[in-house]
């Protein structure tokens, strides 16, 4: 009988102490409480609909008891904040960032440790994130496991990769949640390192979609001293678990209190455009912590790199492993080198003459002969150039011609071995001018038995940012965690790559045509991608009869990609005479903006199309990019967002007729038209194909 009382009255108080928090125009309200066991647990409801059902919170710690049952609520807050903010750099000069928020401190009655939760709740979503405040119970200690659960109501349609510790660099599934299956997935695509951590471990950001038309987005932000968040999936169930990214030993994290976990977040909406166009990430994490943003600019960059890719040269200068050990001693050219002096002035005459701000080199610096698949500490020193690259004469050509370099830092994962020589490379990037840098990870990590997405890279990831904002340097990385909001914070995180990008396209079974679609509803949403656009040679025959290799687009849709596929940070990919002999779609590539006053998300459907239009930051330029998946598709846009009263001239650059991405990729046809706020344009785009116009006002 006491036990009964004793149940009664803890539910009482349950009942209580649950809480309601709602959005600020009160679509999506939150219900949070505790179980009869004592285990924190939360309700999301849209517009009066359970979108996601009951799920219980927890971290699991090692060797001490687990943060999961056995609480008792001390107290209950809630507030409202209500901000506007200027980025830096972005798809809008303004970002609103408005929530309503509950912070939930609880303890659990055996050990007392104290453990808070906060809930805020948007008008896109809700987000929530574990608190470890400074207390005797809990100093230094060190996460097992996380246990947050989202579970769903529906069979969702649902757009998924595996949940591999080391690459997101995967070809988007779409299936029933239901269906998701990591084993079914053709593991032929061109992935160099996969640690596949499970049949049903799929990566977040997760976009799905209900049966009713509800789009979902699953996502996390502001990771900062801890590892990636990855999924379980309970597929009969319809429930999803978090699976933190372990390190060598299998700990997930180490934390001293007083610390914070990332957020987790549910975004969701009945309009597809809410979604693509969320700045709720970036509201979740910090506000800027530089003090002088004067060097983070955008940069329109050319590039030795596709040549590589198509194999027209090469990264390395000496070739095998073999010719570099000669009996001289001495490195011994192929004469298929990319990075020589003469074709980087090459480039940089190309930029120079389109008007653009700079020029990548890879592969200028020794090292490059042996180390891919070796698992190789030592590779790269990041100051020594190979023979032919001259970095003294490189820098006054590229100054006569205002040009500024690109610095290359191909890391081989071996991240200690960078970390050592960080700042002798960034003294060399200050001494040559050279304001960006692109690095990269390829291969397995050193330190070994670390994976790409686990705490240690994660930290190491943004410890580079911070260390180049102290040289006043941007950063550009690849093979890197996909980003989850860290941009605001250090905006000199200009970009990153962290998803399939375009190269995939020259050596693999590639990138299908709905890829571009998928990827704002994904990784786009924590931070600009550096997708390497503007392939003009779509088919790898132009190089090597043999090969059948294809960019799965129209040559339109890759014009159409600067815009839809945001980044401060934007390569025109190809090679310079390439675009030589197209050098009216090649217009559009000069003309397109990178910073952006406004961006109206005007068509959205993940998996399928996608029409945004922007507007220059200070300039009445507007610019549209349209994109479809394999199927042709037809609209209608309205030109409301221009300024009322003037008159524009719209360029639009459209697939021609019987453009197809596979059959006719590189046809297309442009026309001049006259519009005002008032008109309309029909979009007409071919399978694989887009749209892109330029909207000029008429003086």
């Amino acid at each position: 009988m006491k036990y009964f009382l004793s149940t009664i009255l803890f539910l009482l108080l349950n009942m209580l102490y649950a809480q309601n928090t709602k959005s600020p125009s009160g679509t999506i309200a939150l219900d949070f409480k505790l179980t009869p066991s004592g285990q924190p647990s939360y309700v999301v409801k849209y517009k009066n609909k359970v979108i996601i059902s009951e799920s219980t919170l927890g971290i699991k710690l090692k060797d001490k008891p687990a943060l999961n049952v056995n609480f008792e609520i001390d107290n209950l807050k809630n507030s409202s904040f209500n901000e506007s903010w200027q980025p830096v750099l972005g798809e809008q000069a303004t970002i609103t960032n408005h929530y309503n928020e509950l912070v939930v401190a609880l303890s659990q009655k055996d050990t007392h440790i104290k453990m808070n939760i906060i809930f805020r709740v948007f008008d896109e979503g809700v987000a929530f994130r574990y608190d470890f405040p400074k207390q005797k119970d809990l100093n230094y200690f060190i996460i097992s496991d996380e246990v947050s659960q989202f579970n769903l109501t529906e069979d969702h349609k649902t757009f998924w990769i595996p949940g591999d510790f080391d690459s997101q660099e995967y070809v988007y599934n779409e299936t029933l949640f239901s269906a998701i299956d990591t084993q079914k997935i053709d593991l032929n695509n061109g992935i160099g390192v996969k640690s596949i951590s499970g049949k049903t471990t799929i990566q977040s950001p997760l976009m799905m979609k209900s049966p009713s038309g509800l789009y979902l987005n699953i996502f996390e932000a502001a990771v900062v001293n801890y590892p990636i968040m990855h999924l379980d999936a309970d597929v009969k169930n319809y429930k999803l678990t978090s699976h933190l990214v372990p390190n060598a030993i299998g700990d997930k994290a180490y934390l001293q209190a007083p610390c914070v976990s990332p957020w987790r977040t549910v975004m969701m909406s009945d309009d597809a455009r809410d979604i693509v166009g969320s700045k709720m990430i970036l509201n979740l994490n910090e506000p800027c912590k530089i003090d002088d943003t004067s060097y983070i600019k955008p940069m329109k960059y050319v590039g030795i790199w596709w040549e590589m890719h198509v194999g027209k040269s090469t990264w390395d200068y000496a070739g095998s492993q073999n010719a570099q050990n000669a009996a001289d001693g001495q490195l011994k050219p192929t004469g298929k080198h990319g990075a020589t002096t003469e074709n980087t002035k090459r480039y940089i005459d190309f930029a120079a003459k389109n008007g653009f701000d700079g020029v990548l080199v890879e592969g200028w610096n020794v090292g490059w002969e042996d180390w891919f698949g070796n698992w190789k500490e030592d590779v790269f020193d990041f100051v020594t150039p190979y023979p032919d690259f001259n970095l003294d004469e490189v820098r006054a050509y590229a100054k006569a011609k205002n040009i500024k370099m690109i610095m290359h830092h191909e890391t081989s994962a071996s991240v200690a071995n960078y970390e050592r020589h960080l700042d002798r490379a960034f003294d060399l990037m200050k001494k040559y001018d050279y304001p960006a840098v692109k690095s990269g990870y390829v291969g397995k990590i050193i330190p070994r038995g670390e994976f790409h997405d686990g705490q240690t890279m994660v930290n190491h990831f943004n410890f580079v940012a911070r260390r180049a904002a102290d040289y006043k340097l941007m950063l550009n990385s690849h093979e890197s965690s996909r980003p989850t909001g860290y941009s605001r914070t250090y905006p000199n995180y200009i970009a990153a790559e962290a998803a399939r990008g375009n190269e995939f396209n020259a050596w693999s079974n590639g990138n299908p045509p709905m890829h571009e679609t998928i990827l704002p509803f994904t990784r786009l949403l924590g931070g600009p991608m550096d997708y390497t656009p503007g392939i003009f040679e779509i088919k790898m025959s132009y190089y090597d009869k043999s090969k059948t290799e294809q960019v799965h687009t129209t040559l339109v849709k890759q014009l159409a990609l600067y815009v839809t596929m945001y980044s401060p940070l934007q390569m025109a990919a190809d090679l310079p005479e390439n675009y030589e002999k197209y050098p009216d779609a090649f217009q559009f590539i000069k003309d397109v903006a990178l910073d952006w006053q406004d961006s109206k998300y005007l068509e959205a459907e993940p998996g399928d199309y996608l029409t945004v239009v922007r507007k220059a930051k200070n300039s009445e330029q507007w610019f549209l990019g349209a994109i479809t998946d394999e199927n042709a598709r037809q609209s209608e846009i309205k030109l409301d967002f221009l300024t009322k009263g003037k008159k524009y001239k719209a360029i639009i650059y459209e697939d021609a007729k019987d453009a197809d991405w596979k059959k006719n990729p590189i046809a297309y046809k442009i026309s001049t038209v006259e519009v005002t706020s008032n008109s309309k344009i029909k979009l007409n785009l071919a399978p694989g194909g887009g749209t892109a116009i330029s909207f000029e006002p008429i003086k």
